[in-house]
Formats: C-alpha cells, sequence, structure tokens
C-alpha cells in the first residue's frame, strides 16, 4: 500500500480525484425485493412497499379495514386504517392444514426463509448475529410460523464449525434452521417444493406468498415456482421474518410474535448489540478453522473420489449423458469466413417490455415436467425428483435451449394470454406448428429453422440486465435468433450476444416498438452487411401482413473493432477456433 500510494496516516497528504461523503446516520436495516436485487426497502418502509406492491406489481385489488376500536359515534372523525387487506382472499386468509397443523395463509406470508451460502460465508458477524437472534428469540418461547420452510446453507463448512463452537447451531436447528448442504441453493431455485397443501392453496388461490433470503438474486421464477415475492435481506433478518411469517409487518413497531404469557415482543427485543456480536465471533472463529478445512479441500469425500473418470486428451462424450452433451456450435463450420449477409424475411419470435433479466432469457431454477426442458428429460428417463435444475444441467444444451426464454414468469406480447415460454407462430407451417397457432417459444424457434426463416427478438429498456449468464446469449443463438432490437442493453448480455453471433440493434433515442408502431407481426429486413462498422446507423424495414411498410434506423450496439471481428466470423468461439485452426 506504501509502494503504490494508498497508505493512510496522520502524516500523509492524499490527492483525491473525487471525494465520497456518507452518512453513517442514513445507513439502515435494508432488505431489496420483490423482483430485483436492486430495490432496495429500508426495513422501516417495508410494510408499506408491502401494500403497494401488492396491487401495482401483483395486482390485486385493495380493501381499507377500519379500526373498530377508532369509530366515534358522534360521526365527527375518520375512521383510522390499520390494515389493508385484498378483496379476493380476506383478512383471515386461506385455511390450511399440513402435518396436523392447521393455519391461515395469507398474501405475504413467508413461506420461505432461506440463509444462503453467497453472501454469508466470508461475514462470519451475520452469520453469528443470526445465531444470536434464534438464541433470544428461544428464550422469549417464539418459534418461526408453521407454513415457512426454513434451510441454512453456508457456503463452507467453517461455518459448522464456528457455529457448532459458540453453541449457536443448537439454536438455528430448534427454529428449523438445520443445515441442508454447502453451496448455491435458495437463489438458484434449489430450496425444493413447498408442502403440498401450501402449494396447493397458493395455485388455487393464486395467493402472493413471499421468500426472505439472504442471497443475492431474487428475480422473477428464480427462487419457487409458487413465490411470486422475493426479499434479500441479511440472516438475522431472515431468522426475524421467518418468526413474523409476513412481509405485511412493521417489524420496527409492530410485535414480532408473543411469549406464552401472550406479552408482545419486538425484534428490538431480540436483536443482538454490536457488542453481543463481536463478542461471540471472538469467541468462535479462528484461522485454524479454515486451514483445518481446506489443507485437503482438492481430494474431496469418498463420494467424490467414487467418480469415474477416462483418460486421455480428449472428453469423452456420452451420448447417454443427460448433464453433459457435446455441443453444436461448430457444426457446418468452414475455416474460411464467410462474408457478412443482409437478414431478410425475419420474424418475430418473441416481444417484450422493460427490464427483460438473464433470467427470463435462460432461467437457472428448477425444471417443471409440462415445461419443454422437462417433457425432454422425461423422454429419456429421468424422473421428476430427478430433474434438478437448469443451472446444474448447463451442460448439456438440449436441456438449456429448451429452457430459453421459458422461465415461467416471462410475458411475451406475441401470445398475451399467457405466462411463461410461449409465442404465436408466424411462419409457414412446418414440424407439427401451423401458423398462427400459440406454442412454445422452443417448438416455433423450431419451425422458424426448418422453413429457413431467421428470427427476431423486439424489447425495451435494460435488456439482460441481472445475472451475468452466457446460457441467455447461447440459447438465443441456438434457437435460431438472428438480432435483438433493444432500447437499451445491459452492458455485458450485449457482449455476450455479439460473441454468440447475434445482433445487438439499438431504437434511436425517443423511439420503441410503440412508438413506431410494431406489434411483432411484422417481416424484417435489416440492412447489415460485410462493411459493418461500430455503432454505425443499421436501416431496418419492418412489413406488416397487409402490406404496411415502417422503415426506421437503428444503432448497431457492435461497439469495438474487434466486436466486429467476433460478430464476422459467427462469434467468438469460432474466432477463437479459427485463429488455432488455421497455420
Amino acid at each position: 500500500c506504501k509502494a503504490n500510494g494508498l497508505w493512510r496516516d496522520d502524516s500523509a497528504n492524499p490527492q483525491f480525484t473525487r471525494t465520497a461523503e456518507l452518512d453513517m446516520s442514513t445507513v439502515v436495516p435494508s432488505l431489496a425485493g420483490p423482483k430485483r436485487p436492486q430495490d432496495r426497502i429500508a426495513l422501516s418502509d417495508m410494510r408499506e412497499a408491502w401494500q403497494r406492491d401488492i396491487t401495482e406489481t401483483f395486482g390485486k385489488t385493495l380493501v381499507a379495514m377500519a379500526d373498530d376500536s377508532a369509530d366515534d359515534p358522534t360521526g365527527m372523525t375518520e375512521p383510522v386504517l390499520t390494515t389493508v387487506v385484498t378483496e379476493d382472499v380476506g383478512f383471515e386468509g386461506v385455511p390450511v392444514v399440513n402435518e396436523g397443523r392447521k393455519f391461515d395463509l395469507k398474501h405475504g406470508a413467508v413461506v420461505i426463509a432461506a440463509i444462503t451460502s453467497c453472501t454469508n460465508t466470508s461475514n462470519p458477524d451475520v452469520l453469528v448475529a443470526a445465531g444470536l437472534v434464534a438464541q433470544k428469540a428461544i428464550e422469549r418461547e417464539l418459534n418461526v410460523k408453521p407454513w415457512v420452510k426454513t434451510s441454512l446453507a453456508p457456503g463452507s463448512r467453517v461455518v459448522t464449525d464456528y457455529l457448532a463452537k459458540s453453541g449457536l447451531d443448537q439454536s438455528l436447528d430448534q427454529l428449523g434452521f438445520q443445515t441442508v448442504g454447502y453451496g448455491c441453493t435458495t437463489c438458484i431455485g434449489n430450496s425444493g417444493p413447498l408442502p403440498g397443501p401450501i402449494a396447493e392453496a397458493i395455485e388455487k388461490n393464486d395467493l402472493v406468498v413471499s421468500s426472505v433470503l439472504s442471497g443475492n438474486r431474487n428475480f422473477e421464477g428464480r427462487v419457487n415456482p409458487h413465490v411470486k415475492a422475493n426479499y434479500l435481506a441479511s440472516p438475522p433478518l431472515v431468522v426475524a421474518y421467518a418468526i413474523a411469517g409476513t412481509t405485511d409487518i412493521d417489524l420496527m413497531n409492530d410485535p414480532i410474535g408473543h411469549d406464552a404469557n401472550d406479552e408482545p415482543v419486538y425484534l428490538k427485543d431480540i436483536w443482538p448489540t454490536t457488542a453481543e456480536v463481536r463478542e461471540a465471533a471472538d469467541a468462535c472463529v479462528n484461522a485454524e478453522q479454515f486451514a483445518a478445512r481446506y489443507e485437503d479441500v482438492e481430494s474431496g469425500d469418498a463420494s467424490w473420489q467414487a467418480v469415474k473418470s477416462t483418460e486421455g486428451d480428449l472428453f469423452d462424450w456420452d451420448a447417454d449423458s443427460t448433464y453433459i452433451q457435446h455441443p453444436p456450435f461448430f457444426e457446418d463450420m468452414t475455416l474460411d469466413v464467410q462474408p457478412i449477409q443482409p437478414i431478410t424475411g425475419a420474424k418475430c419470435l418473441a416481444k417484450f417490455a422493460d427490464s427483460v433479466t438473464t433470467d427470463h432469457i435462460s432461467p437457472a431454477g428448477a425444471i417443471k415436467p409440462t415445461q419443454p426442458a422437462g417433457q425432454y428429460l422425461r423422454s429419456r428417463g429421468v424422473e421428476q425428483s430427478d430433474f434438478n435444475s437448469f443451472g446444474a444441467r448447463r451442460g448439456n444444451h438440449e436441456v438449456m435451449m429448451r429452457g430459453t426464454f421459458d422461465n415461467i414468469r416471462v410475458r411475451n406480447q406475441l401470445a398475451s394470454e399467457t405466462e411463461g415460454g410461449f409465442t404465436t407462430y408466424q411462419g409457414e407451417s412446418a414440424e407439427g406448428v401451423n401458423t398462427g397457432q400459440v406454442t412454445t417459444i422452443f417448438d416455433a424457434a423450431g419451425a422458424y429453422r426448418a422453413t429457413g426463416t431467421p428470427t427476431i427478438v423486439l424489447t425495451g429498456k435494460d435488456y439482460g440486465m441481472g445475472s451475468s449468464r452466457d446460457w441467455a446469449a447461447k440459447g438465443t443463438y441456438l434457437l435460431g435468433v438472428r438480432t435483438v432490437i433493444a432500447e437499451s442493453y445491459e452492458r455485458i448480455h450485449r457482449s455476450n450476444l455479439v460473441g454468440m453471433g447475434v445482433l445487438p440493434l439499438q431504437y434511436k433515442d425517443g423511439q420503441t416498438a410503440e412508438s413506431l408502431g410494431l406489434d411483432g407481426t411484422e417481416t424484417f429486413d435489416i440492412a447489415v452487411d460485410d462493411n459493418v462498422q461500430p455503432r454505425q446507423d443499421i436501416e431496418v424495414l419492418a412489413v406488416k401482413p397487409d402490406g404496411q411498410r415502417i422503415e426506421f434506423t437503428t444503432t448497431c450496439r457492435i461497439d469495438t473493432p474487434v466486436e466486429v471481428d467476433y460478430y464476422r466470423n459467427g462469434g467468438i468461439l469460432h474466432t477463437v477456433l479459427r485463429s488455432i485452426a488455421k497455420p
């Protein structure tokens, strides 16, 4: 640090190009949700945010319930509104019986509370704090609600070691936060199914229930197919919401529960002080734990050592594997680069609104048996209990391309009455798909490919935001999409599209599909050629079924000369292979 001029002491006189100020009084406990990790909510605003989202985000009709105790018999004062509930499911909720326990399930019920690996392994303080919250809750005779599925999935066995040394593991275990494994779980969709009666109540009554997790991703359809509202929180807040059992609560002011004497218990009563957390962490965490756990990490356990492998310079592809298949990226590839040709006669495969994430494009979570990917696995003899997740099967392009644009929450405006990976096929009848038929995006893409029809995607702002996922671009390419036209892109996904030979175009400022009158039923001609340059203007002609012509200019979002080379080669994979293969 001294050699680089980064050392700071009282005698230093550093010169900074920019100074950032932080008022520590503005740093408050927060969550993020219900759909995006960047949507921060102060804990004190959580109930208000939930009641706003239940209507504005999830489309439920609200009815204000007045506090009867505040009624004025003279009629001179307005009633005090204390509770806001939805019209379709009343304040009492839906009666459910699960494992012999009866309860009412309501909108906002926390059905998953998960302390997960990504954001806690390197911070023992938050794990210890979660344990202390659990310990103090048990002392006040509090417990988690019966509809909450709890789990603890550290990223390291060291977490187990120091929690056991502190004794806090017993408190977490007692509240249901037993260790279920090590590694990615809830925020990659690996929490497993909800109990049958709870899942059935959610489906039949269209309940908007919640998850609270200490991971770093909460995009639509990622955590669990039955959970629409997902909130990121610190591990101690995960424990707190498991006890409260709902996100429709102000934990700063409302009781989190009641003790055996029916006395209210507040979050402040079970929240540890900084000194308590520091004392407990200092007593249970040490460097030797990390050294002991990782000194033989490469040898693995008996299960890992029992995995059979083959020898040789080349990978031995197993045609029967449902996890790893030989990808088709280099099929029909020649060593000579072919000139870039205009894209003509293209049809729109999907038309989206704003904020389509890479999770919408290429989901990472659970695979449903009714999805094309699930049907493929069943055809290969895989039982539903062994489907695993898209994230686990990313080595099999047959699964991943079937999952592209097949997030259960994605909304394609070409099939507006559906939710999930559906579209209206607009090409010539082929591959068992008829013109005008609403079908899966995967089946429609196959029919377009069979008739030699290129496809495009129309979309809005921030296309490809969220997790940086290569399969969001790979799957798009394998489906036969040649071009995406968006209002704006997330920078990494834009780069990945170019890297797979997919042309990203951007509407000019002030223009959108709607302002241009594009509804996705048009046939598109795109005037790209072998002289393409970074960020040049590219003309697009869209012809509606009635012959109306819409001509507009887009910006080519191939941003650099090297990306031009990637696109000319058909993608970065082809560029690299040709550079290796040619003498």
